[in-house]
């Protein structure tokens, strides 16, 4: 009897837990696509505004940050996928792999579109005389790169455990 209550009790904590983290997805996804409305427009209009002698500045760091947000839903619609797969007890399945080398594919993808306003920075800092602003644009631009590693690292241990888990199938 207590057996099939614990066993309802986990299966309610591991739904709760996928919801919330759903939950987290779409809060961050409506805050960057909030962003991409509201905030990259104007953050392109004031580096042409603060730069009048590079008026084209503002729409590269535009196009780099909308370029970065395209990578970024996707890996999000991953997340969401990954998070469906763990509800339907298809967490350790060769799927997950490939949506966690996915999502480290958006991760590098965001990375490298961050990196191309790099050469704006480094001209907005020498004008400004500021050099944190190359320090701030080059950790703003890497931190998809922290996300890659982790999924990555995810990835390679969730296809060891599904290796070790043939090898076990096959040895029974």
């Amino acid at each position: 009897m207590f057996a099939g209550i614990n066993f309802k009790f986990k299966m309610a904590i591991n739904n709760f837990s996928t919801v919330f983290l759903r939950i987290i997805i779409v809060i961050v996804g409506l805050v960057v696509l909030t962003l991409c409305v509201f905030a990259f427009p104007h953050i392109g209009e004031g580096f042409t505004a603060e730069f009048p002698q590079e008026p084209k500045s503002g729409y590269l760091v535009m196009a780099s940050l909308y370029t970065a947000a395209i990578p970024f839903f996707l890996a999000l619609y991953f997340g969401l996928k990954l998070l469906s797969y763990i509800d339907l007890n298809k967490a350790f399945s060769e799927d997950s792999v490939s949506i966690l080398q996915k999502i480290v594919y958006c991760a590098v993808a965001m990375s490298i579109a961050l990196m191309v306003y790099m050469p704006a920075a480094y001209h907005f800092a020498e004008i400004d005389d500021a050099p944190g602003v190359i320090v701030f644009a080059f950790v703003f631009a890497c931190m998809p790169l922290v996300v890659a590693v982790f999924a990555a690292v995810l990835k390679k241990l969730l296809q060891n455990a599904i290796d070790f888990k043939k090898e076990n199938d096959l040895t029974v």
